[in-house]
């Protein structure tokens, strides 16, 4: 039989502290927590709510157990919402397999003893109250918990410290409502302790069973929860209440390592009871799914970001009423593995596809085992047009092209981070989608500008072709996770009699009118760029082919760079004959034999590196070896030797790289790695843009930073001590940017004057 609680006792116990402070503890705690405790613990709880201050808001007393590796762990702090979510996380972190617990927290007034203590003698303190201390107000909580280490886990004198300022730091953002933060680094911490458990990795889903109860307590819901104990599942389920906007007033927890019967004293936001049948089915199966969803989280590159995704994903799902089908997928244990690695991936990601397409996702993931749908152009285009069907509005058809767009460019995104499909791969696919995008919106422009404006016609009455030609990655088929697609407007020789003007204003309208049709976020995925047109920004946005060859031409406009880039010149879609001539053309006028100055490009990319790169950081791109340094290579080489082989006459940089190889203008060992560097900057490059959802912030992470260790995980790097992980990442990017850039240099460097320069051996 426990003690009985003894005020006079606790008085003589107490009597060094500050009255006011006991005085405040015993009025406002939970009257059935005196039931729990004898009068000897209370006073420890009372000594350690002495010591709270505003700059000190958490006290742990560490009491070890008789039996080796249990503990007696009790804190006491002010108390805020998810409080105890976030502690269980910190302790499980720490490698606590918490087998009992007790959680009591202060009324917001003073009550009345309950029937239950009415043998309980009444405290006796003096009449006069000290003046109050900062904080004597504020509501605390008593946390106390039975805890066994894990196997192979180690808590010394600096594992407690540790633990302390944890907890201090943990509460103090609770205290600025900085509730993600908190969960962010409690996760950081609790995954990866759970990532060297192949228990976590390999846990199987089991039912878990919530019982609600509203008429055991006059304030609060009363939640029953049993269920097949599991690494860290009372800071799953906890963590899972706090998420559905429920706070934990009291809670007994009991378990023995096998199964866990917890009890929790709960009320929603707003205060109240959670009285609705409705609320509570979709309550619990949120909670359950949340708990399960947790012990997948060591698959989540960032596993703070998966949680707070899942949660979010989960709304969505519960307004529409997941169905029992839906229900049991979602408990399967390869769905909740991808969907942390989804959900973990990228804050843009879920802003800007996985939110907004949440009733795709489910079919996308259930079968992301299979192999990419790699779907012809053909194919694409007949789903386009029978999705298009026979809408006549502009606007709706418009609306249904972008649609389609969003939907196939979120399809093979997510094949692509699930499958982790190779580079050629995923930019073939994206490129097709992005031809049969293209194509549509031209048909689709034409229709809306010849409704006014009749298109101009050949002195043989056929219309005056025109074709839209690729550039960059687009036109080299290269195209990658939130790739620009730069584009050039061509039309025909001009042979109607007609003045020019007329002819060129109707193609500026239809250019207009096409650009209309393409809909993607400022700097985001599918950003159309027009600026490598001649005279750039200056010049019209669509030119005749005669004034493309004058531009592009000895003593034209273009400047070396601007030869440099019509490499990667490729016709799209409009007139394939007028298309085809272009690239003709391109290729005499790129692969020509008029010399290129090369002093002139290497002075170009000495800019780069110097204006573009800020102090002290890794551009991935432009920096000595990043991925401008192999592109820049071929390109070089390829316009230097082109005159003398077809075959160096390729778009696409791997392409060129083999030609270049073949041809003995690359030796095998530099051709191999180069390949190799530029597979791997793209895949870093990719995991950046996902990242950060733009093309342009290609500037690494901090080294030994938190956004570091999440990049070498998405991008592969996953080890059972992350920030290892991150430091193979680092020094593999190194040693891969250092090699490529001595290459370059290699190639590049001037010859003494004299001496014939000779070919690389083999």
């Amino acid at each position: 039989m426990k003690d009985v609680f003894d005020s006079t006792e606790l008085e003589k116990l107490t009597r060094q502290f500050d009255p006011a402070i006991i005085k405040d503890f015993l009025d406002r705690m939970d009257p059935d927590y005196f039931l729990q405790f004898p009068t000897r613990t209370v006073a420890e709880h009372v000594a350690l709510a002495n010591v709270l201050t505003p700059d000190n808001p958490c006290a742990l007393l560490v009491q070890p157990a008789t039996d080796l590796g249990r503990y007696r762990l009790t804190v006491v702090a002010y108390d805020y919402f998810a409080e105890f979510a976030t502690i269980c996380g910190l302790l499980s972190a720490y490698g606590f397999d918490i087998r009992e617990a007790l959680v009591f927290t202060y009324h917001e007034d003073p009550v009345p003893p309950a029937k239950s203590l009415r043998h309980v003698r009444a405290p006796k303190w003096p009449i006069r109250r000290p003046r109050q201390r900062p904080g004597l107000s504020r509501r605390k909580v008593v946390d106390v918990f039975q805890v066994q280490l894990f196997p192979g886990t180690v808590f010394e004198a600096a594992s407690e410290q540790a633990l302390s300022r944890d907890l201090t730091d943990m509460i103090r953002l609770l205290e600025t409502r900085n509730l993600q933060e908190v969960r962010h680094r409690v996760n950081r911490k609790l995954v990866e302790t759970l990532g060297r458990r192949t228990t976590a990795a390999s846990a199987l889903v089991h039912p878990v069973e919530i019982l609600f109860n509203n008429t055991r307590s006059a304030y609060d819901t009363v939640v029953d929860i049993r269920g097949t104990d599991s690494p860290a599942f009372l800071y799953a389920f906890t963590n899972a209440l706090a998420m559905r906007g429920l706070y934990l007033s009291k809670a007994m927890i009991d378990g023995d390592g096998v199964r866990v019967h917890n009890r929790f004293f709960v009320r929603d936001r707003h205060g109240k009871k959670i009285v609705s049948t409705q609320e509570q089915q979709e309550l619990s199966v949120a909670a359950a799914l949340i708990k399960e969803f947790t012990h997948f989280l060591t698959w989540a590159p960032d596993p703070g970001m998966a949680l707070n995704h899942f949660s979010h994903f989960l709304d969505q799902l519960l307004e529409h009423r997941l169905s029992k089908k839906q229900i049991t997928w979602l408990t399967q244990k390869d769905s909740l593995t991808n969907l942390a690695r989804l959900f973990g991936t990228s804050d843009f990601l879920w802003e800007d596809f996985l939110r907004r397409q949440y009733v795709n996702l489910l079919p996308i993931v259930e079968t992301f085992h299979q192999p990419q749908a790699r779907y012809s152009k053909t194919a694409l285009a007949k789903a386009l047009a029978s999705r298009l069907g026979k809408n006549r509005s502009p606007e709706k058809r418009k609306t249904i092209l972008n649609q389609f767009k969003d939907q196939e460019l979120f399809r093979i995104d997510m094949h692509h981070i699930l499958n982790e499909t190779s580079l050629p791969s995923f930019s073939e696919s994206l490129t097709t989608l992005a031809e049969v995008i293209l194509a549509q919106a031209l048909v689709e422009a034409q229709a809306v500008v010849n409704r006014q404006h009749p298109p101009p016609f050949t002195l043989k009455r056929s219309p005056l072709p025109f074709s839209i030609c690729g550039l960059g990655k687009l036109g080299g088929r290269e195209l990658g996770y939130a790739s620009d697609i730069e584009l050039l407007f061509v039309y025909g020789t001009i042979a109607s009699g007609r003045p020019d003007p007329v002819i060129g204003e109707y193609y500026e309208r239809l250019v207009q009118e096409f650009l209309h049709w393409i809909e993607a976020k400022q700097e985001g995925i599918f950003q159309v760029d027009i600026r490598l047109r001649p005279h750039g920004e200056k010049g019209m946005l669509a030119n005749s082919f005669d004034d493309v060859k004058r531009y592009y031409r000895t003593g034209g406009g273009a400047a070396p760079f601007e030869r440099q880039a019509l490499i990667k010149l490729r016709y799209l879609a409009g007139d394939a004959e007028l298309g085809r001539r272009i690239e003709r053309y391109r290729d005499e006028f790129v692969y020509s034999r008029t010399p290129w100055p090369l002093d002139t490009a290497l002075h170009l990319r000495r800019r780069q590196i110097r204006e573009l790169v800020p102090g002290g950081a890794i551009h991935v791109k432009y920096s000595p070896g990043g991925l401008i340094d192999v592109e820049y290579a071929a390109q070089y080489l390829q316009i230097q030797h082109g005159h003398r082989d077809a075959s160096l006459h390729t778009p696409n940089t791997l392409d060129a790289l083999e030609a270049l190889q073949a041809t003995k203008v690359l030796s095998r060992h530099d051709a191999t790695i180069l390949t190799a560097d530029y597979l791997f900057l793209r895949k870093v490059i990719d995991g950046l843009r996902i990242v950060r959802g733009n093309a342009k912030d290609l500037v690494l992470p901090d080294s030994g930073s938190d956004d570091m260790t999440y990049l070498a995980r998405r991008l592969g790097y996953i080890t059972d001590v992350w920030k290892e992980g991150a430091e193979t990442f680092e020094r593999e990017l190194e040693q891969r940017m250092k090699r490529t850039h001595a290459i370059f240099v290699k190639l590049f460097r001037k010859k003494p004057s004299g001496k014939r320069k000779r070919r690389l051996p083999d």
